[in-house]
């Protein structure tokens, strides 16, 4: 059983969670949540998986990621860059084996919808075999594509998907091949005084070996603005409501700090 192939969809999960502080405005406030905003990122972000599908064990997962506009002729793009640090169960000797995981690179292009309120981006991804262990990885290199949509019309309610898809063309051959699905549904809601819910799930479809994962769960976000960078923290538990297959999160708790950087 490769637990892996459980984990690794979240490299998909919030290119980045950007917030607002207090005392900006309502249309700031409208694209606190928003993953295409344009403005440069680091997040650390952490999924505890309490209870593994097949398996008395739990996990984890510490994710770099950092994200950085920019243009290609009169054109916008996001790049972001993703690398976990994975701990995972290590069968039959038992215990767990801690180390990088596989690293994740995909571009986005922002596509202008007439509307500045609601932002729409498509583009590749490539996935790099860069696990420090064959047990943390999947030993394969993989690209898709990604397509985001984020909706900011309302100063209260913001949502939207971000929707991936990859398989892999080369790496080992006595590895199983990757092809992954992977939706994601944001839902933001303003509580006023930087304070927000949350709920940001990611739902996984294994087409190589038909497993899946679908949970749901609800968060709460705090941002404080300081200077020219905003803090975002958050935690959001989560329980799955079905899953398919060994290594399937049962419950996770997803956490993290996102620092937005503005000019």
């Amino acid at each position: 059983m490769h637990l892996k192939y459980s984990f690794l969809p979240s490299l998909f999960c919030l290119a980045s969670t950007y917030a607002f502080a207090a005392e900006q405005s309502a249309p700031s406030a409208a694209q606190a949540n928003n993953p295409l905003a344009n403005m440069t990122a680091f997040n650390m972000q952490n999924y505890y998986i309490g209870d593994i599908s097949g398996t008395d064990e739990d996990a984890n997962q510490f994710w770099f990621r950092y994200a950085q506009p920019f243009s290609l002729g009169e054109s916008n793009w996001l790049l972001r860059g993703s690398l976990p640090i994975n701990t995972y169960p290590a069968p039959p000797t038992g215990g767990h084996k801690t180390g990088l995981g596989d690293l994740n690179l995909f571009a986005s292009w922002l596509i202008d919808t007439g509307n500045p309120a609601v932002s729409f981006g498509f583009g590749p991804q490539i996935t790099a075999p860069t696990a420090t262990d064959d047990a943390l990885g999947t030993e394969k290199w993989s690209a898709g594509l990604v397509n985001v949509l984020f909706n900011a019309s309302s100063p209260k309610f913001q949502y939207g998907y971000l929707a991936s898809w990859q398989h892999s063309f080369a790496g080992e051959d006595n590895r199983s091949d990757v092809n992954l699905g992977t939706f994601q549904p944001f839902l933001f809601y303003q509580l006023g005084g930087g304070t927000y819910l949350r709920a940001a799930p990611i739902w996984v479809y294994n087409f190589q070996n038909d497993s899946y994962s679908v949970p749901l769960g609800v968060g709460v976000g705090q941002v404080i603005k300081q200077g020219n960078t905003v803090y975002n923290f958050f935690v959001e538990p989560q329980g799955s409501v079905a899953d398919h297959g060994p290594g399937q999160p049962r419950w996770q708790i997803f956490a993290g700090l996102n620092l937005q950087f503005m000019n």
